[in-house]
């Protein structure tokens, strides 16, 4: 029994050392962590610099390579500036082709909802453009020139029954004799075929601008082809220009553009189109002069939003006063209040899809926009507008509102 104790005591000893070993050892590593880590260093001060107290052109290190570089960028924007004037007439014929090319789109797209390939699409809208433009010029050109010879060769005989009225006698004893000079000398003025042809810088300078006129329709029609043709290319190229993560994005607002300034012009044109039609309608039941002719400058005039109808209701109006003031007088009236008709029954229903803009912005724009580019500055005036309202929408206020 003592042996068997005895050989059990060492190795009893054995285990207890063996237990006692780790944690020796966890002590020493544990003291060997705690003597040997290092103290924190002390972050470094940032001091900020302190402005300097010069100007600027004496900061400049080379002035003479700043002052060379200045005058190259300078000369780069006037040759620029330029540049773009002396292509005023290509960028002009370029938008107008791109609008219309919009404006057909829908009729496009509408006849491919249907089964039929673009292709074949945009080749029958195209071919019905030009033979709605071809039957309109056939109808309408002779009318209208031998009614523009009638009209100036029967000035001076309305003249004569507008001074023989109850109006004229009015007006001239409101203004005296000042105003009967006046009026025999815009009669006389207007009459006068040099006077037209001076104004018009001669009869060649005339001639010169009715075949650059002419040119220009046919080249905006080809470009019209081209752009309607390759529409969705066009789209997909220039998306991809934008950054992979915002194509869906960018893709999405191309597509409200598109789609609103198509619906714009459809819309203006549709406006356009019925008042032609009233004009047409009331001067033919009135028995005024010239129902064709005005009701060509109502279609061309009433294409300005906005404010092309009432500038219309002037013009029609003062034709319609002086060539009948009784039936002038309806004129006035009826076209009152057909501009109400318009503005609160068929507008609403003709320009659903377009966006709408504000009435002082559409004002805003469209005298911005004549005053730059003349009559295609007033049309393309509020699509544009509404085209910045969309990105404002969905680009800018979406970014805003994420910064908290």
């Amino acid at each position: 029994m003592s042996s068997e104790n005895n050989e059990a005591s060492p190795a009893g000893e054995s285990a207890q050392t063996s237990d006692a070993a780790p944690e020796t050892a966890e002590s020493e590593a544990s003291a060997y962590v705690t003597t040997d880590t290092a103290p924190a260093r002390p972050r470094p001060t940032v001091i900020d610099p302190t402005p300097s107290t010069h100007s600027f052109w004496t900061r400049i290190d080379k002035p003479f390579s700043f002052g060379f570089l200045f005058a190259l960028g300078g000369l780069g924007a006037i040759l620029l500036a330029l540049t773009l004037s002396n292509l005023s007439t290509v960028l002009i014929y370029i938008a107008f082709a791109l609008f219309a090319a919009l404006g057909l789109n829908p009729a496009v797209q509408f006849l491919e909802r249907r089964g039929m390939k673009r292709v074949w699409a945009v080749l029958t809208v195209i071919l019905g453009l030009v033979g709605v433009l071809a039957l309109a010029l056939w109808m309408i050109v002779p009318i209208l020139v031998k009614q523009v010879t009638e009209f100036v060769a029967s000035i001076p005989a309305m003249t004569k029954d507008f001074m023989a009225s109850d109006f004229y006698a009015y007006l001239n004893d409101q203004f005296g004799d000042q105003f009967e000079s006046l009026v025999d000398d815009v009669v006389s003025f207007i009459t006068n075929p040099t006077n037209v042809l001076t104004i018009g810088g001669g009869a060649l300078q005339v001639g010169s601008s009715i075949a650059t006129g002419i040119s220009g329709i046919i080249v905006v029609l080809v470009l019209t082809l081209y752009f309607v043709a390759g529409l969705p290319a066009m789209k997909t190229a220039l998306l991809r220009l934008a950054p992979a993560r915002d194509r869906a994005r960018a893709g999405d607002i191309t597509d409200q553009i598109t789609e609103s300034v198509g619906g714009y012009v459809q819309g203006m044109v549709s406006l356009a189109f019925f008042n032609a039609m009233f004009t047409l309608i009331m001067y033919l039941v009135l028995g005024l002069p010239f129902p064709p002719l005005m009701a060509t400058v109502a279609f061309a005039v009433t294409l300005i939003p906005l404010v092309g109808p009432v500038l219309f209701w002037i013009i029609g109006s003062t034709v319609a006063l002086i060539a009948n003031p009784a039936m002038g007088l309806t004129f006035v009236i009826a076209y009152l209040i057909y501009m109400q008709f318009e503005a609160y029954v068929l507008t609403p229903r003709i320009m659903n899809k377009a966006v709408s803009v504000p009435g002082s912005l559409v004002v805003i724009g469209a005298l911005a926009g004549g005053t730059l580019l003349g009559l295609l500055g007033a049309l393309v005036a509020v699509p544009v507008t509404a085209s910045i309202l969309i990105i404002i929408k969905q680009v800018w206020i979406p970014r805003q509102d994420s910064r908290v």
